[in-house]
Parts: C-alpha cells; structure tokens; sequence
C-alpha cells in the first residue's frame, strides 16, 4: 500500500516539527508538507493533493475553519483532522460543521494521533470520544431545532434508524448486533444515508441529526 501523506498546519514552527517527527517515524505515512496558515494550507493542498491535513484551528491571516470550509467546497478528497489546545472549542464545532472529519487535541499520546490519521484517511470519522458529543451537545443546545430538509423524506425508516444510531455515537458493528444485520449492510444504509442528506461523513451526520432535531441533546449514547 502507498504511504499516507499528510500535511501538517500549525502557525508555530516547533509544533509542526514535533508532529513531523512523530510522523516520520511511521513507515506507512509521509509528511506531504507543512503550512503556517490557512491561505498556505488552501495552496498546499492544491498543489500536494494530501490524504489527510492536520489543521490547527487558531492561525493568523486565515484560520483553520474557514481553510477547511475552502478546502472542502472544492470538492477535494483530501480528508481534515483538526488539532485544538481545548476539548470544548466552539471553533471546533464549526469546523466540524464544515466538514472536518474529527479532531484531536494537540497534546494527544503519538499513539493516538497515528492511529487517529490512520482512521480518517481510511474514510472514518473520530466520533468515538466522548468529548466529540459533548462538543456536539454543548453547542446545539443553544439554537432552537430547524424544519427538516427535504432530503429526510427520501430516507427508508431503516436509513433513518441508522441515522439515528450514528448520532448516539453507535459504531457500524454496534448498529448491525442492534438490527441483527450484517457490517456490510449497515454500512450499505450508511452510505445512502449520506448520498441523500448531502452530507460528507459520520461527523457531518452527527450534527445534522443533533441540529435537526433527530436526537435530543443528553440522549444516551455509548462509548
């Protein structure tokens, strides 16, 4: 299998060094490049064409948000981890409702971080931590539920279960043991699940079902 390239955007230059050394270390990722800001993130991407960024939130000239929006729009590939100093980031909200695959904070263990990159370049989403949830909860309490889109019609009631089950944090597994399924027919549901809402991965359906009401903030959930 070919290396997973990364690019890596931080406004400091010992943070950047800090994760290519952690990165490098791995024979099956490669530092793509680096980026000091979101202007040169945006460039960086659609010059290297990377797997999967590692974006900081907080940068001078653009910050890492409005970069992963841009990056997004474009209809690139390239996956977004984003890293924050604070669990609950409201920024990290937004840019999760940007597209952002997930996020980790910047003093994750290098463990975590590799296998972090490994599963969003695999087409995952990091929505397992907890603290991914709160992060959802704390900000959707604040606005009022919207009127469902159109989109929500065309789902199955099947396809809206597992919509459901998605925002209560349940992984492809969990849902299939729920239904008494297979893996591939949960993921066969998942996948026409985000073609008709529009949406670009698990993350992006967790704060759709959450913001539209689907799931009530304080649910349970697992994990």
């Amino acid at each position: 299998m070919s290396a997973i390239r990364v690019l890596v955007v931080d406004d400091q230059a010992l943070v950047r060094a800090g994760f290519r050394m952690i990165l490098e270390a791995e024979p099956e990722l490669e530092v793509a490049g680096e980026a000091a800001d979101g202007v040169e993130a945006i460039a960086a991407v659609q010059r290297l064409r990377p797997d999967v960024v590692l974006m900081d939130v907080r940068m001078p000239n653009l910050d890492g948000i409005t970069a992963t929006r841009r990056i997004l729009e474009g209809g690139s590939a390239t996956r977004v981890l984003m890293l924050t100093t604070f669990d609950l980031d409201e920024y990290v909200y937004e840019a999760l409702r940007a597209g952002a695959s997930g996020f980790l904070l910047k003093d994750v263990p290098p463990e975590r971080l590799i296998a972090g990159i490994r599963a969003v370049a695999a087409g995952e989403s990091l929505l397992a931590p907890s603290v991914t949830r709160r992060l959802i909860e704390a900000y959707v309490r604040r606005q009022p539920s919207r009127t469902l889109p159109a989109g929500i019609e065309d789902l199955t009631a099947r396809e809206r279960e597992v919509l459901t089950l998605m925002a209560r944090g349940l992984s492809n597994a969990e849902i299939a043991e729920a239904f008494v399924v297979s893996e591939t027919t949960v993921k066969t549901h998942v996948a026409r699940v985000l073609a008709k809402l529009g949406l670009r991965d698990r993350v992006q359906a967790v704060v759709f079902a959450y913001e539209y009401g689907l799931i009530q903030p304080g649910e349970r959930t697992s994990g």
